[in-house]
C-alpha cells in the first residue's frame, strides 16, 4: 500500500550523523455505482417527492473507504526518539473535488514525537471513539459507509475530525493500548468553551478484541459539527428540511439538537474469532445535553437532554483468502427532547468482498433501513442510510458495486 518517495537526505538537511529520515506516499481510490430507492427529489405541499437514484460515487458516499492520498514520515532523533508526521488529503474520485468540506488535508494533519513510551501528536486528528470502538464494527471491515449507524450519530465513520488537538497514545503492553486527546477551544477568557476531550482503550489478544471510547464536546454545533470548512454550524435555514447527504448539520437524525451545550458519546465493542468466522457486538450512547443553550439554533424550543441508544451485531466469514462475506444488524432508539419519544432506526446489511490482488478488490454492499417515530426535526422519521439522500418514506434500500485500489 505504500511507496517510498525519496530518502530524507534529499528533502531536509541532516543535523546529526545518526539522523535518518523517510517519507512515504500512500493512498486509496474507491469508486462504484450506487442504487437508492425512495430518494427525495423535492418537496410539495403534501410532502416529499421521490424516485430511484443511480449514481457513480466515491467510496466516501456508500463505499468501503473514502478516496485519499497522504504523506507520512519519520526522522530518527537518537536516544530512542523519532519525529513523526502525517498529512492526509481526502478527495472524491468521481469528480476530482476535495472532501471534508474542501480542506487540503481534511482527513488528518499532525506532527509529533514517538518513543518506547508512546507517542504525542498535535494537529487535526481522530478521536478515541474512532480509534478504538469503530474498527470492530461492520462498516470499516466490509460494510462501508452505507452500513454505518444512522447519520453516523456516534462518529464511528469519523465524519468529524478534531481540530487543534493534542493526543497521547501509549505503546501496546500485553495486548492493551490506551490514548487520550484534548482540543483547545481557543476562546479568550474562557478555557473550556468549544473544547473537546476524548479517551479510549483497546485490547487484542488471540481471538478476542475489545475497544472502548468516550468523547465530550462543548458547544458541539461549532466545535464538532463545524470542524470542516464549508460545513459550519447549523442555522435556522438548514434545519428547515430533512437536508441532504452533504450537509450533516441538516441531517434529520440529529440536526434539531444543534442548541446542545455539550455532546457526549460513550461506546464499547467486542469481537471474537472462531476459525474463519468473526462475531462482534457493539453499543454506543450519544447524548445532546442542555438543549436550548446559545450554542446553536433551537427553532423547536427544545430543552433538557436528547439521546440515542445504538446496538449492533455483526459477523464476517473469510471463506477463502480472497473472498469475504459479511452480515450485520443495527438498532437505534432515540429519546427526544422534553421527554417525548424519539426516532427508531433498524438497519440490516449484507456485503461481499473479493480481492483480485493484495491491493485491488471488488465488492458489493446491500442495506435496508426502516425508520419510525419522530426525528430531531419534529417530523415523522424517514429512513436515511448514512451518506445517502434521505428517503421519502420510512423505508429505504441501497445497493453498491465498487472497486477499490490501494497504493
Amino acid at each position: 500500500m505504500f511507496k517510498k518517495l525519496a530518502p530524507a537526505a534529499l528533502l531536509v538537511p541532516c543535523l546529526a550523523a545518526h539522523a535518518q529520515s523517510n517519507v512515504t506516499l500512500y493512498g486509496i481510490v474507491d469508486i462504484g455505482i450506487n442504487y437508492l430507492n425512495n430518494a427525495q427529489t423535492g418537496r410539495t405541499a403534501s410532502g416529499f417527492k421521490g424516485g430511484h437514484q443511480w449514481a457513480v460515487m466515491d467510496g466516501g458516499t456508500g463505499g468501503l473507504q473514502g478516496s485519499r492520498w497522504g504523506l507520512k514520515g519519520t526522522e530518527d532523533l537518537g536516544g530512542g526518539y523519532k519525529a513523526i508526521f502525517l498529512l492526509e488529503n481526502g478527495f472524491n474520485a468521481n469528480n476530482g473535488t476535495l472532501g471534508q468540506g474542501g480542506a487540503e488535508f481534511g482527513r488528518q494533519s499532525w506532527v509529533g514525537v514517538a518513543s518506547d513510551y508512546g507517542k504525542v501528536t498535535a494537529g487535526r486528528q481522530y478521536d478515541e471513539v474512532v480509534d478504538f470502538y469503530a474498527p470492530l464494527l461492520a462498516a470499516p471491515q466490509w460494510g462501508g459507509y452505507m452500513a454505518e449507524h444512522p447519520g453516523d450519530l456516534d462518529n464511528a465513520s469519523n465524519t468529524r475530525r478534531i481540530n487543534n488537538s493534542i493526543k497521547y497514545t501509549s505503546p501496546t503492553m500485553g495486548g492493551f493500548t490506551f490514548a487520550g486527546l484534548y482540543s483547545f477551544g481557543g476562546v479568550a477568557g474562557s478555557f473550556g468553551t468549544n473544547s473537546i476531550w476524548s479517551v479510549g482503550a483497546g485490547y487484542a489478544n488471540g481471538p478476542l478484541s475489545i475497544g472502548a471510547g468516550y468523547l465530550n464536546a462543548r458547544n458541539p454545533n461549532t466545535s464538532f459539527y463545524g470542524s470542516n470548512p464549508n460545513g459550519g454550524p447549523a442555522t435556522t435555514n438548514n434545519l428547515g428540511s430533512a437536508g441532504s447527504a452533504t450537509s450533516p448539520q441538516s441531517n434529520p437524525v440529529y440536526a434539531g439538537f444543534a442548541s446542545a451545550k455539550s455532546l457526549q458519546i460513550a461506546a464499547i465493542a467486542a469481537a471474537y474469532a472462531i476459525g474463519p468466522a468473526t462475531f462482534g457486538v457493539a453499543y454506543s450512547n450519544t447524548r445532546y445535553q442542555d438543549l436550548g443553550s446559545s450554542s446553536g439554533p433551537n427553532p423547536f424550543g427544545y430543552t433538557g437532554t436528547a439521546y440515542f441508544h445504538n446496538a449492533e451485531v455483526n459477523a464476517k466469514w473469510q471463506l477463502t483468502p480472497a473472498l469475504l462475506f459479511g452480515a450485520a444488524f443495527d438498532y437505534t432508539k432515540g429519546r427526544g427532547a422534553a421527554g417525548h419519544d424519539g426516532a427508531k432506526y433498524e438497519l440490516a446489511s449484507l456485503g461481499a468482498d473479493y480481492f483480485l490482488s493484495k491491493r485491488t478488490d471488488v465488492y458489493t454492499v446491500a442495506v435496508y433501513e426502516h425508520a419510525s417515530g419522530t426525528d430531531s426535526l419534529n417530523q415523522p422519521a424517514v429512513a436515511m442510510i448514512t451518506g445517502m439522500t434521505p428517503s421519502t418514506t420510512s423505508n429505504q434500500v441501497a445497493v453498491r458495486v465498487g472497486i477499490r485500489h490501494k497504493f
